[in-house]
């Protein structure tokens, strides 16, 4: 594809061979956006921080929940686009795309925030992220030796 000044521009990268390579990064925030768990996978160029890294991907998801709070046609009242939705309740942010990755959200009722971010050409990530979210619960929200809020090791 040709860009207005003569230079090749990739539509997308090429589409993954495997099934398991899809993952680049995933990321758990607990309510208060505090980075639980932040592993990679296949990341071609490293953070320079991956504090500040997390810090860019929960403001990232904030301003997308509040864009899509703002947009919603169907609702008058525009609510706290930090505050958790309950399945099924007002405008929700799923994912978005762009030509190298797409960018999967799932947010618990509690405020656990999961995001994945996979190869451009994978589908729908829900299913993925409520059972991501499921071993959460199972391994980590009941394991009797885990702090709640504390990261996940």
């Amino acid at each position: 594809m040709q860009f207005f000044g003569g230079s090749e521009i990739s539509p997308s990268p090429p589409a993954p061979i495997a099934s398991g390579n899809n993952c680049h990064m995933m990321y758990v925030f607990n309510r208060d956006g505090v980075c639980l768990l932040y592993r990679e996978w296949n990341r071609p160029v490293q953070p320079g921080n991956a504090h500040n890294d997390c810090k860019r991907v929960l403001g990232l998801i904030f301003a997308m929940k509040s864009f899509t709070t703002k947009m919603d046609p169907t609702s008058a009242e525009k609510e706290n686009p930090s505050a958790p939705q309950l399945p099924g309740q007002g405008c929700s942010f799923h994912s978005f795309r762009t030509n190298t990755y797409k960018l999967g959200l799932m947010e618990s009722p509690s405020g656990i925030k999961i995001v994945l971010v996979t190869h451009p050409r994978t589908g729908d990530l829900r299913e993925s992220l409520n059972y991501i979210y499921n071993l959460y619960v199972e391994y980590v929200v009941k394991n009797p030796f885990y702090t709640p809020e504390s990261p996940i090791r």
